[in-house]
């Protein structure tokens, strides 16, 4: 897979976690202490570190990930 196709999945596999449990983008920014909208441009364009990629699954209560 290329770079695009890997940051799509890290996008996608966040945006199904926080689905699962029922959390905005608004709610996960304010659990991060993250602007609301730069929260957005970062998970539309699915460029973000591993680093806070466990943050948001962390903040969220995600155990377990499906990939």
């Amino acid at each position: 897979m290329s770079d695009v196709d890997w940051n799509k999945q890290a996008k996608n596999i966040l945006r199904a976690e926080m689905t699962r449990r029922d959390v905005s983008v608004k709610q996960l920014a304010e659990m991060i202490g993250e602007n609301e909208r730069s929260l957005a441009n970062k998970l539309s364009r699915g460029s973000f570190t591993a680093g806070f990629m466990l943050q948001c699954l962390s903040e969220i209560g995600a155990t377990d990930v499906r990939i």
